[in-house]
């Protein structure tokens, strides 16, 4: 890893010549650990806080609580490394392992909490190449679940049932079950909407409406129009949110993934043996208008593969099929 700044070892240094107990010293080191990593301005401020979170480990030895603080404050910073690789991901899913028990017994319920969280999100990447397993970090969501209620932390309980609905989502079932998955997932994205407000926190409730009309497509079972429909009207409101001018490859997401929800549902789900070409029409329109938003953003395949999906809609109006 690259090397302390200049000023970050010139705190060190200040640090140490006060002469105040390791202890103190340790917990100043933290202090300032967090605040780089927090709201780090590049990736030096990461590495920075890991050079303290190191220090204030070895002046912290002789006191657990502390010590497993600062293992967990580098665990968080490891993770938030731009592109952390494998290697970064290990090294903070084994400081985790290392400070959480003590946490566990002797730390505060909120600081267990986000340590938890973290701990699910590191667990969760490292399941997806297969270094982890996936129902450990759902566990380690659900623990922090325990304290992050909807009432009092309305922004941390969406973001861990977000990250429920996505681990959900990835998990492996046994054949014929693949739809416990999508209705776990399903749930989970409205559980997170029930905290959050348009008002409040638009960025938030846009994400989730589009993942909730994924989900919702995703989703077998014996009503799949109510499902299409359900997903539709989740990707209508994300677009309350999400518009061409302000996130315009976010929009351009959010009507691709509405035209794939209407070429597959009936003009009227009561009749469906009529067909769906108004939806399809529809559809193509969505698919041509989110090309060129790719294009104009330099998302160049996406862009070539809505208009693929778009020119292979139009061929089927022309030929006047359409599912049924």
């Amino acid at each position: 890893m690259t090397a302390a700044s200049p000023h970050i070892e010139a705190t060190l240094g200040r640090v140490r010549a006060t002469g105040e107990d390791p202890l103190r010293q340790a917990e100043a080191l933290v202090e300032v650990a967090m605040d780089l990593q927090r709201q780090p301005k590049d990736p030096q401020d990461l590495i920075d806080a890991v050079f303290l979170y190191d220090h204030a480990v070895t002046l912290a030895s002789d006191v657990p609580l502390a010590r497993a603080r600062a293992i967990s404050g580098k665990a968080t910073a490891l993770r938030r490394m731009p592109g952390a690789g494998i290697e970064h991901l290990e090294a903070a899913l084994a400081g985790f392992e290392e400070s959480l028990p003590i946490l566990r017994s002797q730390g505060e319920d909120e600081e267990i909490a986000e340590v938890e969280m973290t701990y699910g999100l590191v667990l969760q990447a490292l399941a997806g190449v297969g270094r982890a397993q996936l129902p450990l970090a759902i566990q380690a969501y659900h623990r922090a679940l325990r304290f992050f209620d909807a009432a009092r932390f309305p922004r941390e309980y969406a973001i861990l049932h977000n990250n429920l609905a996505t681990a959900y989502l990835s998990m492996s079932m046994m054949p014929g079950k693949e739809g416990v998955r999508e209705a776990l997932a399903v749930q989970s994205f409205k559980e997170a909407l029930r905290s959050l407000t348009i008002e409040e926190d638009p960025v938030e409730y846009a994400m989730l409406q589009n993942n909730l009309g994924n989900a919702l497509q995703a989703t077998r079972g014996k009503h799949p129009f109510e499902h299409l429909s359900q997903a539709v009207t989740a990707y209508d409101e994300a677009l309350r949110v999400r518009t061409p001018h302000d996130t315009p490859v976010e929009y351009a997401n959010t009507i691709t993934n509405k035209a794939n929800a209407l070429m597959n549902l009936p003009d009227d789900v009561e009749h469906p043996e009529r067909g769906n070409p108004d939806n399809l029409a529809a559809a193509v329109g969505m698919l041509t208008e989110a090309a060129a938003v790719f294009t104009k953003n330099h998302v160049h395949d996406r862009a070539a593969v809505v208009t693929e999906l778009a020119e292979s809609l139009k061929a089927e109006l022309r030929s006047g099929g359409g599912p049924t």
